[in-house]
């Protein structure tokens, strides 16, 4: 039979409630489906930070190395200086294993009412490809003389022909197999260097792609679309700093960021890939039992799907799907269902597809 190794960091506040829910629906799946999951829990983030004086420890990228993936919650607490988790545990990971491609589908779900008036499922649904490992979120920089009035800080965006150019074949590639629809979302009328050789190479990239419609928008645009006239994306390919912001806002036209999912892909699989839902640790609601395991259970179905188990994958959207149809709704979408009970019920309803 086959068997996969997926290191699980459930991380801080909720994701110590949204990830065994996850897990109790991952391993229904596998077992439906004919595979295993072989789970090892590691208790890195904010609160190992708090013990430990760093967010994991200095073999931790060897030690995750080996994996098939990563199965990831969500890191930070209050008390807790907020620019570490990115840099200690994502940015850290995110670079370290090649995890180009940030993957995060935004589609309004049966059962869930939009913000959006007027807009359907058939409106909504799109997914956004980032870049994710460089751009904008490079962290090259510095504070020079914060205390005196000749103060300055600096952040450097990177771009390099190489970064941009894999994760635009894999946005192409990606609409080969959707709708046939690439919209690059940039900024180069203002960023006329780094957003400029951007637009360049991913014009160029386009040209290997002649079955695949391509068009251009600025963000600000793109920000106004999303609301307006969301049925007009497919693929959206953007920076890093750009995607970390519509897809917030693309969850947040689903409903809700709790159903959000999302992969850090490394395409090639030469080192794990890691998925999370796209919300944070919210610890003001942690340990109520009333977080949307929603996203984490369809970061968990792309896990899946990378994995190469897409009945499975399918399974468990479906099963989130029935879920929401019968009104079965968390807190953030009107309901009064716990965390756990979603979790059940998605079970329940992939084992009955």
């Amino acid at each position: 039979m086959t068997a996969y190794r997926i290191a699980v960091v459930p991380g801080d506040g909720i994701g110590h409630e949204i990830i065994p829910a996850g897990l109790e629906v991952l391993h229904a799946a596998a077992e439906r489906h004919g595979f295993r999951l072989h789970i090892e829990t590691f208790p890195w983030g904010a609160g190992y930070y708090k013990a430990h004086g760093e967010f994991m420890p200095p073999d931790s990228l060897e030690r995750l190395k080996p994996f098939d993936a990563i199965y990831f919650g969500a890191v930070g607490l209050p008390d807790v200086d907020d620019r570490l988790p990115a840099k200690c545990y994502t940015f850290r990971i995110r670079k370290a294993f090649q995890q180009y491609v940030n993957y995060r589908p935004a589609r309004l779900l049966p059962g869930v009412a939009g913000p959006l008036r007027n807009k359907t499922m058939r409106d909504i649904d799109f997914v956004v490809i980032r870049e994710n490992t460089e751009g904008e979120f490079s962290q090259v920089g510095g504070v020079v003389q914060p205390e005196f009035p000749e103060g300055m800080a600096v952040d450097t965006s990177i771009f390099t022909r190489k970064g941009i150019e894999r994760v635009a074949h894999y946005a192409f590639q990606l609409a080969r197999k959707r709708r046939k629809h690439v919209t690059n979302v940039t900024k180069s009328n203002t960023l006329i260097h780094s957003l400029w050789y951007w637009d360049q190479v991913i014009e160029e990239v386009s040209r290997q792609y002649p079955d695949v419609q391509y068009g251009k928008l600025y963000v600000d645009a793109a920000a106004a679309n999303f609301v307006l006239r969301p049925e007009r994306f497919d693929v959206i390919l953007t920076t890093n700093f750009i995607g970390d912001i519509l897809s917030d806002l693309g969850g947040a036209i689903m409903g809700s960021l709790g159903l959000g999912p999302s992969g850090n892909i490394n395409p090639e699989k030469q080192y794990p890939s890691m998925f999370e839902p796209i919300h944070g640790s919210a610890p003001d609601i942690a340990g109520r039992g009333i977080a949307n395991p929603i996203g984490a259970i369809w970061s968990g179905a792309l896990m899946l799907e990378h994995l190469g188990q897409e009945a499975a994958a399918r399974a468990i959207v479906a099963g989130i799907e029935r879920t929401l149809e019968q009104g079965i709704l968390p807190a953030d979408l009107g309901g009064s269902a716990a965390t756990a009970e979603i979790g059940r019920a998605v079970i329940a309803n992939l084992n009955a597809g």
